[in-house]
């Protein structure tokens, strides 16, 4: 007898082409207290959640789920979780600039700014019309520069640690040409990068695990400054120009004074979209960017965990879940 079981409420967008689907209702109880606390209660006791949102035959690789929840901060007007096929994300500025587009299309939010909770910090969001935003980051810096890595079949690759919400190792120079044809071969290379970071014990501040790989070009397009190839954890490559990435990029371009506060940057992806970076520093001098994209609604869903299906979970590569 076919029975039926808890429907979860989502929202899928895309931020110029990247994926993201909010959870609207349906999801677990993590309680109160701090984000970076409920983060930690989602992975230990609801990640079979994680799983049957992001993973097929519900999801796809390149999907990223956010988590709306109740915030800490009574000056914002939601807390969000972030989390794709492999793990919990500190923060994804494609993914918040969807959240900021949902929440409008939801009748949420109207025009104007917003303070939106994530487990690293609060961020502001601008939603300047129904399809465009501006996010202002948590402060972004660069921990190491020019940083070198025997990699198996690429030979030294070198590049800059640093932080814009998560950890990249951004390399100036791509081991192949950005172009779209190419994507097997880069998503091959940044998987050797970060193993090799990995095994020779290189990582971002306090040890933490450098789980975005980043390979910059000249753009392709006139009015770009650069193309970029972004590798995010899970195997799976960023349709957009990466939000945290190119808050790391402003972070690293801002240290080497190749870009002042307030010069825009157009950080062009590996599949021709776009982000327009700017920075200012706060009164500790830290960069604090903002990015500005385009995210658009694909659907409206109800997920459905089905008793007896054996992929309720997900196809996680393992045997039945």
């Amino acid at each position: 007898m076919t029975t039926r079981a808890s429907k979860i409420v989502v929202i899928d967008s895309h931020t110029e082409g990247e994926p993201t689907r909010v959870v609207i209702s349906g999801g677990p109880d993590l309680g109160t207290g701090p984000l970076s606390s409920r983060v930690q209660r989602f992975r230990e006791a609801a990640d079979d959640f994680r799983r049957t949102v992001i993973l097929e035959p519900r999801g796809s690789d390149a999907l990223v789920g956010a988590l709306l929840v109740p915030p800490t901060d009574p000056s914002c007007v939601t807390g969000v979780i972030f989390f794709n096929n492999a793990a919990y994300l500190g923060m994804c500025g494609h993914g918040m600039i969807g959240v900021a587009v949902t929440l409008g299309y939801l009748s949420r939010i109207t025009a104007g700014t917003h303070r939106i909770e994530t487990p690293v910090g609060v961020v502001e969001v601008q939603l300047i019309e129904p399809n465009l935003v501006s996010i202002e980051n948590v402060p972004s810096y660069r921990y190491r520069s020019q940083v070198s890595v025997n990699v198996e079949s690429l030979g030294v690759v070198t590049g800059d640690i640093a932080w814009g919400g998560n950890w990249f190792f951004l390399v100036s120079e791509s081991p192949f040409p950005l172009r779209f044809e190419n994507i097997r071969q880069l998503n091959d290379a940044s998987d050797l990068v970060r193993s090799a970071l990995s095994k020779a014990g290189i990582t971002g501040k306090d040890g933490a695990e450098i789980d975005h790989i980043e390979f910059f070009g000249p753009p392709s397009s006139p009015g770009a400054h650069s193309r970029n190839f972004v590798y995010c954890p899970g195997g799976a490559y960023d349709r957009s120009p990466c939000g945290t990435g190119t808050s790391a990029k402003l972070a690293c371009l801002a240290a080497d004074e190749k870009l002042s506060a307030g010069e825009p940057w157009i950080q062009e992806s590996i599949i021709g979209s776009r982000f327009t970076g700017t920075y200012r520093r706060n009164a500790a001098g830290e960069i604090i960017p903002t990015i500005t994209g385009r995210a658009f609604i694909c659907s409206e869903a109800h997920l459905v965990r089905q008793s007896g299906d054996p992929f309720v979970a997900g196809i996680t590569g393992q045997g039945l879940t």
